[in-house]
């Protein structure tokens, strides 16, 4: 993995230029102040033709156990991905990253998927988008499936909207799980540069609307569904 240390205050326009050449920021803790650039010598991407859905999982998407959300709360969404649980014990985001992505947020260039039950934030994720390329930067869950739900919510929308790219920075047993894969960096690089090119439309549905779960299954493809339940 290469690290490059910030020397000098990074701007919202120099985040998304690093984005579009394949670096993103990262903090050693909450509490350390400073910032590096990394850039992974394999990356992890999810698929978009491949996002695995496991029986038990596509149940509770179509059934709609959570209420999906998107853009409602981004605070709270940072808040939960900046949480300790479980076995994450630190977390990368410290006070510099939390303005820089709201400040995205607020030019439309951050998004966030919601998982909430009985008006409760249980889960959810957030991430960048760039062109037909979105990428995901952490995600959290307090309740069984929560985040995978959001995973699936966020593939479906992006698939409906042109996206070709779904950036998952490292891939984790849990992402692996759910279908992502690693590339080489020059392999990422290009797929990279052709999706920066390539306009795509993430509100393809609308801010204001609930997608139903049966819905946004129908936006992925039916041979994933066929996985074996986790």
């Amino acid at each position: 993995m290469s690290r490059l240390r910030d020397q000098l205050e990074i701007t919202t326009d120099i985040l998304l230029r690093a984005y579009s050449i394949g670096l993103f920021p990262m903090a050693e803790s909450a509490d350390d102040p400073n910032l590096f650039w990394v850039e992974p010598e394999v990356r992890g991407i999810f698929p978009l033709d491949n996002i695995v859905i496991s029986r038990s999982l596509a149940k509770t998407v179509r059934t709609d156990v959570f209420e999906v959300r998107v853009d409602h709360d981004f605070d709270a969404v940072m808040d939960g991905c900046a949480a300790s649980y479980g076995d994450r014990e630190k977390t990368w985001i410290n006070d510099r990253i939390r303005r820089l992505y709201r400040q995205l947020f607020d030019m439309g260039r951050v998004h966030t998927v919601e998982a909430w039950s009985d008006g409760v934030l249980v889960g959810g994720l957030y991430g960048v988008r760039l062109g037909s390329a979105f990428f995901g930067e952490s995600m959290f869950h307090r309740r069984t499936d929560a985040s995978k739900v959001a995973l699936l919510h966020l593939a479906a929308r992006l698939r409906q909207g042109g996206f070709t790219l779904l950036d998952a920075q490292f891939v984790t047993p849990h992402l692996a799980s759910l279908g992502a894969i690693e590339v080489p960096k020059d392999v990422y690089r290009r797929r990279l540069a052709e999706a920066v090119a390539r306009p795509a439309d993430f509100w393809v549905w609308p801010k204001e609307r609930r997608v139903p779960g049966a819905e946004a299954l129908a936006a992925l493809p039916k041979r994933d569904r066929a996985a074996p339940s986790a």
